[in-house]
C-alpha cells in the first residue's frame, strides 16, 4: 500500500480505478475553489486522498472487512460458528 496523502486535480476521480497491476482508492473528495493571488492564476478542482493497493493487497483487505462483517452479522443473528 502507498498512501499518497492529499492530491489535487481538476478532474474528479472515481472513488476506485483499477489498472492492470494496482487499485487505486480516492477518498473523501472535495471541490475546491481558491481565487488567484496578484498574477498568479487560482485553482478550481478537487481535493482528495489517495491510496494505492496492490491487487493481491485489495483482495486480502476486502476478505478481512469480509469476514469482520460477517462475524457481527452471526453475532446480531445469533448464529454460533
Amino acid at each position: 500500500m502507498k498512501d499518497f496523502g492529499r492530491q489535487r486535480s481538476t478532474v474528479k476521480p472515481d472513488e476506485m480505478v483499477m489498472d492492470e497491476f494496482s487499485v487505486w482508492i480516492h477518498s473523501d473528495i472535495q471541490e475546491v475553489s481558491e481565487p488567484g493571488i496578484d498574477d498568479q492564476e487560482g485553482f478550481t478542482g478537487y481535493e482528495f486522498n489517495m491510496v494505492q493497493y496492490t491487487k493481491d493487497e485489495f483482495i486480502m483487505k476486502q476478505a478481512e472487512i469480509s469476514k469482520e462483517t460477517n462475524k457481527i452479522l452471526n453475532t446480531m443473528l445469533g448464529v454460533n460458528e
